[in-house]
């Protein structure tokens, strides 16, 4: 991986193409998890890989690749969300059953679905919260909403796939 970096960093286009066919599948489902649509997330794919490509010289080896690779792509859905002005809600905090994690990927797979429904604002930071790992804090400070409308926004998109769920369920 380092010398495909390294060729990156020269701007070898057969390696650049290299780069991305090694990680447009995994960055592209990660976009679809913040947008709405296929075509959205396929936007924030391709300026993704610009911003990587033209940061390269930053990325010191430090740290795993693909992890550095994740954060520009959050960091560049989350800008594509406050283009198109995503407004937050601020809700009263409400006390709910959390949804239990399942490592079945059926089961996954069909949340993953459930979460195309929600709200941008919800999906956003169910996404950085329960799938991406991010504490509530930094959630705040990266989406510029305060540390409570974090968690608020957290606990009603676990309401809302609950409900979502529920009412499947019950067809």
């Amino acid at each position: 991986m380092e010398q495909l970096i390294q060729k990156c960093k020269q701007n070898n286009p057969k390696a650049q193409n290299e780069l991305y066919n090694t990680f447009a599948e995994t960055m592209l489902g990660m976009c679809e998890r913040y947008t709405h649509s296929k075509e959205e997330a396929e936007e924030v794919l391709m300026n993704g890989f610009v911003k990587v490509f033209s940061n390269l010289e930053q990325y010191k080896a430090l740290g795993n690749f693909e992890g550095w690779m994740r954060k520009i792509f959050i960091r560049e859905a989350l800008n594509y969300n406050k283009k198109f002005k995503l407004k937050w809600v601020r809700l009263s905090l409400l006390e709910i059953d959390g949804l239990e994690k399942n490592n079945d990927y059926s089961e996954t797979e069909y949340l993953l679905n459930k979460l195309k429904k929600l709200p941008k604002g919800y999906k956003t930071v169910f996404n950085l919260f329960a799938i991406e790992g991010y504490k509530h804090k930094e959630i705040a400070e990266l989406l510029n909403i305060t540390e409570n409308t974090s968690k608020t926004q957290y606990r009603k998109a676990k309401m809302m796939l609950q409900n979502l769920c529920k009412d499947e369920y019950r067809r």
